[in-house]
């Protein structure tokens, strides 16, 4: 969960400095980037929060 929360905030940022910065040679680098920390960001938040629901109904993976 905490790596989900620093992407959840770097991802962002990186999606605002691209588009800030459209007429520079980065800026499809960047952009694919931070769409890329976007989605692990919710990737690790979806796979924290079902371990989470998990340990708190005491279910076992098999």
């Amino acid at each position: 969960m905490g790596f989900s929360l620093l992407c959840m905030f770097l991802g962002p940022t990186l999606m605002y400095v691209a588009f800030s910065n459209q007429e520079k040679p980065l800026y499809i680098p960047l952009l694919i980037l931070s769409l890329l920390i976007c989605s692990l960001a919710i990737y690790f938040a979806f796979i924290g929060l079902k371990t989470i629901m998990d340990s708190m109904f005491h279910k076992t993976s098999n």
